[in-house]
């Protein structure tokens, strides 16, 4: 008997994740407009940050040159990279990141937590499908939408006018895809955790604009974690920021590849785990006390 309803209860909670998977989808889908002006926007700042990146490594890259003969060096101190990145790999990772951004939601994100104030989240834990797993789903299908309509543009744009090094194996866009899921569902855990604390807390958006400022700088967004100082860069890579962004694009563009890249992506699958487990505790928590801010 038990059997049998485990056989009935997992098609039903894979349907109801297709069906809030959908809806995710075409909720995005309906704001055309919205949509049109956030890939006109991500092109624009693409174009911005490719032009800081590339400037800063042709700077240090002359500074380096007149050092160098200034001490006799000669001028072949001037290697044009800057931690690893070429002037072509910093406008590619300029043009991914700004690809994927939409999709991963590195932006402040409130939803969750205005139901919690205004009470609507107790008709949500009163439905029959987890809380947890539905806002998941949900998420995942606006990442879904958001990946070609939002993220495509600045990739095409940037390939047609500045060029991209990309890999030329498959390898690296298999894998990539994955990190990039995982990407997703890191991000959605983090916004989670965060959107719960609305339960304890009156007033949560400072908590937020600070979380998503923390998570645009560790993440990756700003510039590329290895051009952080040494004890910096260990903070980012020690939060789960870098699995948002960061992560993806080294995958993506094969700037890290094989055992390294596979090491990374399964970091990304325990921080994603890790996340999403301390956020049903978490719940677990809230629902215990649910004292509903405003109501």
């Amino acid at each position: 008997m038990g059997g049998a309803v485990g056989q009935v209860r997992q098609p039903t909670a894979l349907r109801a994740f297709a069906v809030l998977f959908s809806a995710g989808f075409r909720r995005y889908a309906t704001y055309r407009r919205a949509t049109l002006a956030g890939a006109f926007t991500n092109t624009v700042f693409g174009y911005v940050r490719a032009a800081v990146l590339t400037t800063a490594i042709t700077g240090a890259t002359v500074g380096a040159a007149v050092s160098a003969t200034a001490t006799g060096g000669g001028s072949s101190a001037g290697s044009g990279t800057v931690a690893g990145y070429t002037a072509g790999q910093a406008v590619t990772y300029a043009w991914i990141s700004q690809g994927l951004i939409a999709s991963v939601m590195l932006f402040a994100w409130n939803e969750l937590a205005l139901r919690v104030r205004t009470g609507d989240i107790a008709v949500d834990l009163a439905r029959p499908v987890d809380l947890q797993w539905s806002w998941l789903a949900g998420d995942l299908g606006r990442a879904t939408y958001l990946l070609l309509p939002r993220g495509g543009p600045p990739v095409l744009v940037g390939a047609l006018t500045t060029g991209l090094l990309l890999p030329h194996t498959a390898w690296p866009y298999l894998l990539g895809g994955l990190s990039t899921v995982l990407a997703v569902v890191v991000s959605f855990a983090g916004r989670f955790l965060v959107n719960l604390a609305a339960f304890w807390l009156t007033e949560v958006r400072g908590l937020v604009g600070a979380y998503a400022g923390i998570g645009a700088i560790f993440g990756g967004l700003l510039i590329p974690l290895s051009w952080f100082p040494d004890w910096l860069r260990v903070i980012a890579w020690s939060t789960p920021f870098p699995a948002m962004l960061q992560v993806p694009v080294d995958v993506l563009t094969a700037r890290v590849d094989g055992a390294t890249a596979v090491r990374l992506v399964v970091v990304q699958l325990l921080w994603a785990t890790t996340m999403l487990a301390a956020g049903r505790v978490m719940l677990r928590l809230a629902t215990r006390k649910l004292v509903v801010q405003g109501g």
